[in-house]
């Protein structure tokens, strides 16, 4: 009785429902059917967005090694997860559209629909099946609370500026600070006017535009008229007036003005360029152990390895220089997810050799793509300009290929990582002549003579 009066009863039911799905894994996880659901581009929003449920999604790519590796251990989970958590996978390799709202950069990568499936959870766990599984119920109660709560499972409802069922959330002064500014997505949010003949007009077009950026930048409303001290904050003068807040936490000064059109597409068009502004760069990772090359390579639909001149031919400053072209091309080109690595001239022989670097000298660069087993070669200039015309030709798949000289990745061999100083000569070997005597050889050559 002690228990029944320290524990509310929602929390009794769901702990007795965890041991009883606990003591029923180890048979279910044996079970040989694959519970795992296919998601597409055609699917995704009905079966995952405008569901009820909690949602595990894995988002894979046939060829990745990891992912098969954790294919035994999804399906396991979803047998045990049957009937309590719904369990899919997506193709990114057919469905990439999918996986782009939520910047899936890398495979596997999970994600967890629950309560709020605006803006799913990464999943960090260890790729188990109890621990996936273990995941799933965080979140499962997490939901079952939220509902008890009153809270519901989506922030929104109409304002009367994009007014009626709509994907906009609804602003005030009391929730502006939590919603917007100590989030970390991206946001843009419209402040307007009930009798406002403008916002009228835009708010159909506001609303579809919410809709079908779900995932990717959030919109909000304001009811000017009502709450007061977030608009003055902002110093709305007219109606509408849009403002746009980037991802991570935020200030009232870092608002940018909207400026794009007011139909739905202009809305979304200019979000979505927004979107891509904000994808971080990728790393362009020194090439010292296999791993490197295995996750740029293999994790990705193609990877960019350079290959520098030796650190005495052009200093740090200039190995730097090249580092900085190749990041910034690295920036440009961010929204392909390919893997950037480099290494200095000779280091690596054998991944020059099954690329054929031989013959171009350095600095050289070539893209490989791991799952056709092809490669491409820069033969023009290795310089920014040069590096992004052949880029621009693989991006569309023009260009010559060359086969993969051998039938996996190359073996990389374990080096230290630059220092970041420039290059020193070795150190030659004194020659020691204390003991040489010339008088000596001058005689014996008289004794020849």
């Amino acid at each position: 009785m002690s228990f029944l009066t320290r524990a509310t009863f929602p929390e009794i039911t769901m702990r007795a429902f965890f041991v009883l799905l606990v003591a029923g894994a180890a048979s279910v996880l044996s079970s040989p059917s694959d519970d795992v659901i296919e998601l597409t581009a055609s699917n995704f929003k009905t079966e995952v967005i405008n569901s009820d449920d909690v949602w595990m999604v894995e988002f894979y790519a046939p060829w990745c090694g990891h992912c098969k590796a954790l294919a035994p251990e999804w399906r396991k989970a979803a047998a045990a997860l049957k009937g309590i958590v719904k369990v899919g996978a997506v193709d990114m390799d057919i469905h990439a559209s999918v996986g782009s709202p939520y910047n899936v950069r890398g495979f596997p990568t999970i994600k967890v629909f629950g309560a709020d499936k605006d803006s799913p959870s990464d999943y960090q766990g260890a790729r188990t099946a109890a621990a996936i599984v273990d995941e799933a119920m965080k979140a499962a109660k997490n939901l079952v609370n939220s509902r008890l709560s009153g809270s519901g499972f989506r922030s929104g409802g109409g304002s009367g500026g994009s007014g009626g069922k709509s994907d906009v959330v609804e602003l005030t002064d009391s929730n502006f600070e939590e919603k917007v500014l100590n989030s970390n997505d991206l946001w843009l949010v419209e402040f307007y006017a009930p009798w406002c003949g403008h916002c009228k007009r835009l708010a159909p077009e506001f609303g579809k535009a919410a809709t079908e950026l779900k995932g990717k930048v959030k919109l909000g409303a304001v009811d000017a008229t009502v709450h007061t001290v977030i608009s003055s904050r902002f110093q709305v003068q007219g109606y509408p007036t849009l403002k746009f807040f980037g991802a991570g936490k935020k200030s009232f000064s870092d608002a940018d003005e909207y400026d794009g059109g007011r139909t739905a597409s202009d809305i979304v068009s200019w979000c979505m360029s927004k979107v891509q502004e904000a994808l971080p760069p990728p790393e362009v990772y020194e090439l010292t152990e296999q791993q490197v090359l295995d996750e740029a390579c293999q994790e990705h639909p193609l990877c960019v390895l350079s290959f520098l001149p030796d650190i005495l031919d052009t200093g740090a400053e200039g190995r730097n220089q090249y580092l900085a072209t190749l990041k910034g091309l690295g920036e440009k080109y961010k929204n392909k997810n390919w893997g950037w690595v480099w290494t200095a001239a000779g280091q690596q022989a054998k991944v020059e050799e099954a690329l054929g670097i031989g013959g171009f000298g350095y600095p050289a660069l070539s893209v490989l793509n791991y799952r056709k087993k092809v490669s491409m070669t820069l033969k023009g200039s290795f310089s920014k300009e040069g590096i992004n015309e052949f880029l621009r030709a693989v991006a569309v798949g023009r260009g010559s290929t060359e086969k993969l000289r051998g039938e996996g990745l190359p073996s990389v061999v374990a080096v230290e990582a630059w220092d970041g100083k420039d290059g020193v000569l070795p150190e030659e070997d004194d020659i020691d002549l204390s003991d040489f005597d010339m008088d000596d050889d001058e005689d014996a050559g008289k004794d020849e003579l």
